[in-house]
């Protein structure tokens, strides 16, 4: 009676056993849970870089500029804008400035601290540029392009109601259409107020741009 053998239970196997297990044609067959443990993955998976978002706040970008290019090329144009007609004598000339009305003074004014706030907004544009799931930047531009864009549109509507009526005149206030004789002066401030409007339409489109971004964060 062999006494080595007496304390190995007829079931225990060693480690290797548990393993593998032959199928009796000499080949190992192996666990299938330990199989399954080994599967490694190679998905590869991606890391979040800002995607669409990124490119919204590149358009942003671009939108910005071309309101601060209208909006400061309109106070330019209307901030220069006067005209003195060749007929005077030495004590009476006839002379269109746009600071003798007040709605241009207006105009210049609100276009020029329009496209000042807006170059300030450059920086924070530029954030969003770098980190696209900014909320506290893209919530500030949001806040600053709604008051912008009111002003701009205040003011080029104001200025074009004196066009028009610059243009027109009014039989019944018995207003003559001053352009007539001040062409040159009429056509700089046209030029100006399509040159706002235009300014005024980049920052809708800011709001726009800025509010889906916001919306689908």
């Amino acid at each position: 009676m062999d006494s080595g053998r007496e304390g190995v239970a007829p079931g225990d196997t060693s480690p290797e056993s548990k393993r593998t297990r032959s199928n009796g044609k000499g080949k190992t067959i192996v666990d299938s849970a330990t199989a399954a443990a080994t599967v490694v993955s190679t998905k590869a998976t991606p890391l979040p870089t800002g995607g669409w978002k990124k490119g919204v706040a590149i358009l942003d970008f671009i939108l910005r500029l071309g309101a601060i290019g209208s909006a400061l090329g309109a106070a330019a144009i209307m901030g220069n804008n006067e005209q003195i007609l060749p007929f005077f004598t030495q004590f009476l000339q006839f002379h269109a400035q746009w600071d003798d009305f007040p709605q241009f003074q207006f105009f210049v004014f609100a276009n020029g601290a329009a496209g000042g706030f807006l170059i300030l907004s450059l920086p924070f544009s530029i954030v969003c540029i770098v980190r696209p799931y900014a909320v506290g930047p893209r919530l500030l531009l949001v806040i600053i392009d709604i008051l912008m864009m009111a002003l701009v549109m205040a003011a080029a509507s104001s200025a074009a109601a004196l066009e028009y009526l610059a243009h027109n005149g009014s039989q019944d206030a018995n207003w003559i259409a001053i352009c007539q004789q001040f062409t040159d002066f009429c056509q700089a401030g046209s030029e100006a107020v399509v040159f706002s409007f235009v300014a005024a339409v980049f920052l809708i489109c800011l709001i726009l741009v800025s509010s889906v971004a916001l919306k689908r964060g």
